[in-house]
């Protein structure tokens, strides 16, 4: 499976992004995506995940109402629209997946990791 993340940019504190994950996954049925992220010097954290055909979303508490994690079937796409971006948000984001219809939001559920995109906010 191979997962390609994409959106990388530099944007203002207020700012909005969208980023998108193509996925090439035979049947989307059972699998499940998620967004992980990484700052320098800090460990990796769950940001949000959505069951393919569950419909299922999670989001971590810091991103609740900010973020929002959706799906194209038709284009096999994951994307996260990020609004009112905080200098925080500013990491490398990971688009990884899991053969699980269920969303977790641990790292450890989640068997295929793309490359990472890098998002900057600046204050």
């Amino acid at each position: 499976v191979q997962l390609q993340a994409s959106g990388r940019g530099l944007v203002q504190a207020g700012g909005s992004l969208r980023l998108s994950c193509a996925a090439s996954v035979p049947t989307f049925s059972t699998y499940s995506i998620a967004w992980f992220r990484q700052a320098p010097g800090k460990e990796r954290e769950f940001v949000a995940a959505s069951g393919w055909s569950s419909g299922i979303t999670l989001y971590a508490d810091s991103v609740k109402g900010r973020f929002t994690i959706s799906r194209d079937n038709a284009r096999n796409a994951v994307y996260l629209q990020m609004n009112s971006l905080k200098p925080g948000d500013t990491a490398v984001y990971y688009c990884v997946g899991s053969r699980s219809a269920i969303p977790k939001n641990s790292a450890a559920e989640y068997r295929d990791w793309g490359q990472g995109t890098q998002v900057t906010v600046s204050s």
